[in-house]
């Protein structure tokens, strides 16, 4: 790369990142106390959302997205996390269904959806987890059997981001249910909302509140054959484990962003709280917290970038990925947590930002993979990789 298009990049980068700020302390901050409490969806930020492009962040300018790189896609991430999660999450799913069309689809299928996923007309995310799997995909239940020129699909899915509010999804269901091995009997398929999808009920949550996550039950659902991802069956799986990477590189910025969140109320409370005399920073204890955390954010924050950098080099990244997901969250865990502490009484109280952090932080841990798949997939990718 030129040294004059990467002075471009970074300028435009630059420019996105201060929109995104200028966002988040106008539109965001304001609200994210009273809605987090009432568990309310922030539809008028989903609007504006819409209007400054996020939702078609990756989405290349030919089809009417922004095209932004996945480390600029990360920072992003980064920086609304943050302020308040839920709304990363509200573009994750989305960008995640948008990505598996883009990089697997049929032209025409990239022709006909992604300049509107790119605007958000079509706006959603990604149904794989059931009630009865999550982690191991490969046994999920829910099956399309081909009737014409169509496939109709029975089954449920559970924990689905973006289901109620959101019109379209990346469906992974079993077009052959029999098939050995099982992944070679899945595929994946753009399912719009119709008659047969029904949205059975919202999941009360601990944390990562305000957004839309359901249960959908499938009754004789109808998919026209030629929304099926690439155009063949029995690719399915490896279509949404390549979106997976990306989904973990957006958990991991959001670990970043929590992490960091949780540093910066620490920071500030230490130096106006005083015990003894003096303002608690001054006692080692308190230091001794406040560089672990530092240190925890800026290593998350490298292994994230890191990640992304390969992803926007076309490699293979799922161990990258996972060494991201898995510190990254962690440190968004271990920061809450010793936040909380340095806060006292005043971090267990709602009137804080530190009890919303503790709370949100739990779901990093398990969402896109739980943490200790993570470490069994970098033990494997690192074994494959450096064969004796």
């Amino acid at each position: 790369m030129s040294t004059t298009v990467a002075a471009e990049r970074q300028n435009e980068e630059a420019m996105i990142l201060d929109a995104v700020d200028r966002f988040l302390e106008t539109e965001v901050k304001p609200i994210v106390h009273d809605f987090e409490a009432r568990d309310e969806y922030p539809t008028d930020l989903v609007e504006k959302m819409k209007g400054m492009g996020l939702f078609g962040c990756l989405i290349a300018p030919e089809y009417g997205g922004l095209g932004l790189s996945a480390t600029t896609y990360a920072k992003i991430i980064e920086h609304i996390s943050a302020v308040w999660m839920s709304v990363a999450g509200i573009l994750n799913s989305h960008v995640i269904m948008a990505s598996a069309v883009q990089r697997n689809g049929t032209e025409a299928q990239k022709k006909h959806y992604l300049p509107r996923f790119a605007t958000a007309e079509l706006r959603g995310g990604i149904a794989l987890t059931e009630p009865d799997c999550g982690t191991d995909l490969q046994a999920i239940r829910t099956v399309a059997r081909r009737d014409g020129d169509s496939y109709v699909v029975n089954g449920a899915k559970t924990w689905i981001t973006n289901s109620y509010y959101g019109n379209c999804f990346a469906l992974l269901v079993k077009t052959d249910p029999h098939a050995e091995p099982r992944h070679r009997g899945m595929s994946l398929l753009i399912a719009e909302k119709g008659p047969g999808f029904n949205v059975t009920r919202k999941l009360p949550k601990l944390g990562y509140r305000g957004i839309d996550t359901c249960e959908i039950f499938f009754e004789d659902y109808r998919v026209p054959v030629d929304r099926l991802i690439g155009g063949v069956e029995g690719s399915g799986l490896k279509y949404i484990l390549n979106g997976l990477e990306l989904g973990r590189i957006n958990v991991a910025a959001r670990g970043v962003g929590v992490a960091d969140a949780a540093l910066q109320e620490a920071v500030g409370y230490s130096q106006v709280r005083k015990t003894f005399g003096v303002p608690i920073c001054q006692h080692q204890a308190i230091q001794l917290k406040l560089a672990e955390m530092a240190t925890r954010v800026e290593a998350a924050r490298l292994l994230t970038y890191r990640a992304a950098e390969a992803f926007d080099r076309g490699e293979r990244c799922d161990m990258e990925a996972g060494m991201a997901k898995y510190f990254a969250t962690e440190a968004a865990m271990e920061n809450a947590a010793e936040a909380m502490r340095i806060h006292g009484a005043y971090g267990y109280s709602k009137e804080f930002n530190i009890e919303r952090l503790y709370r949100d932080a739990p779901l990093l841990v398990i969402g896109e993979g739980t943490n200790e798949l993570q470490r069994i997939i970098i033990a494997r990718q690192l074994i494959a990789r450096n064969p004796v």
